[in-house]
């Protein structure tokens, strides 16, 4: 992250049109630094600063970035310039970029780049971001089954620079479907004169291109793969999804999560280029719904209003109810969302999560109901502090239910589970925790 000191020096440079010295930084800053330098320059900074930077550093610079920050440089340059430079950056990241253009400007660049290069773009076009053939890029290796070792490698050395990567290297038969994958380590090592169809690993591991990235990314990650094979439905190799693709993959994926469950919807952008009107956007939503639901919590303690004005002291615990329902069943969401986000469990799962969840739930709400015993007997009396018990311990099983079932049910009918974030679930728990509550008072306190 760029401090506020080496952010003012480089607006100073570019103020002065210091040539010299902004390329001597960018020497020493990153693509990753210029990424988070460029969001937080003006228009007028940015275009400054594009004059300065080499080529080679602005197409490092633009795969860096947003998809649709890239897309806002791109669309104030040169329709040349703005081809040479999508020339440069890998093919999945550019067709990002292009997907982010109007259809004009796109056409207009990628009829001026290079008609090999503009052809992988167009087959990527096609392929929604969040999905494997989205994620994927056409520059793989791929040899057929009856070439010899010697010849392979041979052939290796000759595409080497335009390769993704060749750690693996796909064996493919006369209609470009997958028949194994045979890794470059083994190759080397075996007999010259042996087919690699003899050396391959028949029928690997791949992904639809429809597929969505997440699982995608599991199961490269899952299985330790360096690159996954995309293939279509006819079982033709399109691309691959390589571990740097996975490791943005994962992280935007676990952005989300952490922003569903925080009850906000996942920003589309960096946090430090969101506007105020845009932060609001993505809140407000869920507050009113959440602002809604708590009205039921209201409407419980109407109902029960006599009840509470006969026994005052039952008003003193509500704090203490609302906050055990509502943190038991974060939790429980918390990690049933991680759980399901990870491939651990699904809707097949659903009788053993609800029963450990529950034995869970048991356990706690024993031992934060013998600790609600002491507290209510010692401020309010005995009978008080058996209604506070009894209500944390039916609370804790009811929470840890409910919490473990909703994922798996809004993962079953396509939903992301994950937007069963934890506000939802503390307000839900909050008005059945005051009924809960108040029902158990009435049926110790005998005399209500």
């Amino acid at each position: 992250m760029i401090n506020d000191d080496v952010l003012e020096d480089i607006r100073a440079r570019i103020a002065e049109r210091e040539e010299l010295g902004i390329r001597g930084l960018a020497e020493r800053l990153g693509p990753a630094d210029w990424a988070d330098i460029v969001p937080r320059l003006d228009e007028t900074e940015i275009a400054a600063l594009l004059e300065i930077l080499p080529d080679s550093e602005i197409s490092e610079l633009l795969g860096e970035l947003e998809p649709e920050q890239a897309a806002d440089i791109l669309e104030t340059l040169e329709t040349d310039q703005a081809a040479d430079l999508l020339e440069q950056i890998d093919p999945d990241d550019a067709t990002d970029i292009v997907a982010e253009l109007s259809s004009e400007d796109a056409e207009q660049i990628l009829q001026a780049m290079e008609p090999a290069e503009a052809a992988e773009i167009r087959e990527l076009l096609p392929y929604a971001q969040d999905t494997a053939g989205g994620r994927m890029t056409p520059a793989f290796v791929a040899i057929a089954p009856d070439i010899r070792a010697d010849d392979a490698i041979a052939m290796l050395r000759r595409v080497a620079e335009e390769a993704e990567t060749i750690y693996y290297v796909y064996v493919l038969d006369p209609q470009e479907k997958l028949l194994g994958v045979l890794s470059l380590h083994h190759l080397v090592l075996t007999r010259p004169s042996t087919p690699v169809g003899d050396l391959m690993v028949a029928d690997p591991l791949r992904v639809q291109a429809e597929a969505d990235q997440e699982t995608a990314a599991r199961l490269l990650v899952d299985n330790n793969l360096l690159a996954l094979p995309v293939v279509d439905d006819q079982d033709r190799l399109l691309g691959i999804i390589t571990q740097d693709d996975i490791a943005d993959v994962l992280e935007e994926e676990a952005t989300e999560d952490i922003e569903r469950l925080g009850g906000s919807q996942p920003l589309e952008m960096p946090y430090r280029v969101a506007s105020v009107p845009v932060l609001v956007r993505r809140r407000v939503g869920w507050l009113l719904f959440l602002f809604l639901a708590g009205l039921l919590t209201t409407q419980v303690l109407v109902s029960f209003q006599s009840r509470l004005e006969l026994v005052p002291a039952l008003t003193l615990f509500i704090p203490l109810i609302v906050g055990i329902g509502g943190n038991v069943g974060s939790q429980t969401a918390t990690t049933l969302v991680r759980a399901i986000g990870i491939g651990e469990v699904d809707i097949r799962d659903a009788g053993w999560v609800m029963l450990k969840e529950l034995a869970t739930g048991l356990l706690i709400g024993l031992i934060l109901g013998l600790a609600g015993l002491l507290r209510g007997g010692l401020a309010a009396g005995l009978q008080i502090g058996i209604v506070v018990a009894l209500t944390i311990l039916v609370l804790t099983i009811w929470s840890s239910g409910v919490a473990a079932v909703l994922p798996l049910i809004l993962r079953k009918i396509g939903f992301d589970p994950a937007v069963v974030s934890a506000p939802f679930i503390a307000t839900l728990v909050d008005a059945t925790g005051l009924l809960i509550y108040l029902t158990i008072a009435g049926l110790v306190l005998g005399a209500l």
